[in-house]
């Protein structure tokens, strides 16, 4: 077989001067590490867990004591326990390196700009830790907020974690049950909330769903409603417990910032399942382990320096909002956006990259794909020469869009695609700066993740699919679930299928030269006559066409069988008549196999999406079988479900 060739390759000199080449050479000279190759590297960072964390907690100057143990229990999933005698503060961490200038640049789709410096966010931090401390909020409490994107959002989470409260949040897009049904289950005592917000060019006023919210969580003994409408005033006026913000800021002095250091396995967030098929899941995650994966992931992946402008398109219901905002602990600056990435058009993005230096470029497949579709060409129209890094998650990057990328956004970038998920806040694959990107295929396994592909025998195979699982302890692994006293819930999430081995539920397979394709979701695979086939195979061949804007894939039981069945929203003009089915199925025969042909396709006007933007074939494969879906208040469109039930095209 003929090796494919890169789409990009790090010059030298790139590849000599990236922190992961300085941290290979440091292992080298302290640990006797392999330092000229990253699969060897690789294996020893996994082979060697206590020296490669202790040495990622030195080499990042992670702020606390360290202790003297770095692992015990280690061959324990779960059990294991990273750092058991250490004691740190998150919040303290991600204010500790910020010098002059942007720690926060805020742009809205209103058009709407902030600028907030270092000191002015520790002071607007000081402000609020003075608050909740009034409030009596202390260690273990738990604070939720339902807030776009900006300055205010950080600055909540870093005074709340700044004492060891527990943050989550979610986005303010959601309805009252999705909040309820999130929130309710950790008893918050502090919610936070703004008064509206911005999308795709309409303002949003958000008083009434608070006045639902806010009474149906009885644990909260305060509110504050942070101004992003201007009415925030009235907003609160309207609801017992609430302040605006500009009140309470009123009330205090900036002063020094006094931080809780607590446990590495102190519990920092809850994080929610998408909850498409019950109640979501309530994730919790440690300061500790948090902390030191986005580290290394941010360090030494994603190549994150003090200084660097970062950027991730992202709500405050993603795990990717979690993620970038630890981009302050490398000094790097935030730049945070809120609103519809369309509005007024395909450019803003672009524009706000241009306009701000931006660095670290972070997107979904899903953007990608879109502003390929519409034709946009920024390398020709916008001056993006400081973007060292597009990074794309949410859904598999299909080859197209890996061309595309190269081909129309920038020439020169390394092009990371990354996945993981918010089981574990942080990545199981993602970018390796000295390493060449191919198309369709995420570079690595992150240092220190013993990920495997296993077969249906629990092999580990190469080219072959099977299921992505990490066959070691990491530090993110969650603390547990919430509401879970004897781990049973935890337990069956991820340890089930194979015995102390986490089994992530993606569809996978590495390549020849060590990179991985995500197929899909495990739960998500096809069966057609028993062979298991990704969802995500058909949609690189059938997106590809022009007519075809989006694509969503199930297996439906028909006659002691699966088949394949194919929804397409389809191109303005587009019509799905004999000639385009025949195109479509021709696409995805040659391009993947025959296997993989559907048995009907059937033309819809949208297809259904969580808030993060990933579609939910589980949720229209539960329809199409006339099962309920147990909590649409996840999705963002959830009446796209209804053209979905009661198919006559699905009836024989």
């Amino acid at each position: 077989m003929t090796t494919p060739t890169p789409l990009w390759t790090p010059t030298q000199t790139e590849a000599q001067h990236s922190n992961m080449a300085q941290l290979m050479r440091l292992s080298a000279e302290r640990h006797g590490a392999p330092a000229e190759d990253y699969s060897a590297f690789h294996g020893w960072s996994v082979g060697n867990p206590e020296d490669f964390w202790s040495l990622v907690w030195d080499d990042c100057g992670v702020v606390g004591d360290k202790g003297a143990r770095v692992l015990i229990d280690g061959d324990k999933m779960p059990g294991a326990q990273f750092f058991p005698d250490a004691r740190l503060n998150f919040a303290e961490n991600l204010l500790a390196k910020g010098g002059e200038g942007d720690a926060i640049v805020f742009r809205g789709e209103d058009k709407l700009e902030r600028r907030i410096s270092w000191a002015e966010l520790r002071a607007m931090v000081s402000r609020l830790q003075q608050h909740f401390r009034a409030l009596g909020v202390g260690e273990g409490d738990r604070v939720a907020a339902m807030m776009p994107n900006m300055v205010e959002t950080v600055a909540c989470m870093l005074a709340a974690t700044s004492i060891g409260a527990v943050w989550s949040s979610c986005s303010p897009d959601f309805g009252p049950k999705g909040v309820l049904d999130r929130f309710s289950q950790i008893e918050p005592v502090l919610f936070i909330a703004c008064d509206g917000y911005w999308y795709n060019g309409k303002q949003q006023d958000i008083a009434g769903k608070l006045q639902e919210i806010v009474p149906g969580l009885p644990t909260v003994k305060n509110t504050i409603i942070v101004d992003y409408l201007g009415n925030a005033e009235a907003t609160a006026a309207s609801i017992e417990t609430a302040q605006p913000l500009a009140m309470v800021l009123g009330r205090y002095e900036p002063a020094p910032l006094e931080f809780e250091r607590l446990a590495f396995s102190q519990p920092l967030y809850i994080l929610f399942s998408s909850g498409t098929t019950g109640i979501p899941k309530c994730i919790v995650h440690s300061a500790g382990g948090t902390l030191l994966q986005h580290l290394k992931e941010q360090r030494y992946h994603a190549n994150i320096n003090a200084g660097d402008r970062v950027f991730y398109f992202t709500t405050c219901g993603w795990m990717m909002w979690n993620w970038l905002v630890s981009a302050l602990a490398s000094g790097a600056t935030l730049l945070l956006f809120d609103g519809s990435p369309f509005a007024p058009n395909a450019n803003v993005l672009f524009d706000y990259a241009e306009q701000e230096g931006m660095t670290y470029f972070g997107t979904s497949a899903k953007y990608v794909d879109a502003v390929r579709k519409e034709g946009l060409r920024p390398m020709e129209t916008h001056d993006l020469s400081k973007v060292r890094v597009i990074s794309s998650t949410g859904s598999p990057l299909s080859p197209e869009c890996f061309t595309y990328v190269y081909d129309a956004i920038r020439k020169d970038v390394h092009l990371a695609s990354i996945s993981g998920g918010t089981d574990i806040v942080s990545c199981f694959v993602l970018g390796v700066p000295i390493l060449p990107v191919y198309s369709g295929e995420i570079q690595g396994a992150g240092l220190g993740m013993a990920v495997e592909v296993l077969n249906d025998e629990g092999a580990p195979v190469v080219g072959e699919k099977g299921e992505l699982v990490c066959a070691k302890p990491f530090p993110s692994m969650p603390v547990g679930f919430w509401n879970d006293p004897d781990g049973a819930k935890y337990k069956a999430a991820y340890f089930e299928r194979f015995d102390n081995i986490w089994c992530h539920g993606d569809f996978a397979e590495w390549t020849e030269h060590g990179g991985m394709i995500i197929h899909g979701r495990s739960d998500a695979t096809l069966n057609p006559g028993g062979v298991r086939i990704g969802t995500a195979e058909i949609y690189n061949q059938v997106e590809q066409m022009p007519e075809v804007l989006e694509a969503l894939c199930i297996g439906q039981d028909w006659d002691n069988d699966v088949r394949v069945v194919l929804f397409v929203r389809l191109a303005g003009g587009a019509v799905l008549d004999e000639a385009l089915q025949k195109a479509i199925r021709t696409k995805i025969r040659t391009g993947a196999s025959p296997r993989h042909v559907p048995a009907r396709i059937v033309a819809v006007t949208d297809i259904p999406r969580t808030k993060s933007g990933k579609i939910v074939e589980l949720a229209v494969r539960e329809i199409v079988h006339g099962r309920p879906v147990k909590n649409k208040e996840a999705l963002a469109n959830p009446e796209a479900l209804d053209q979905f039930r009661d198919l006559p095209d699905l009836q024989d």
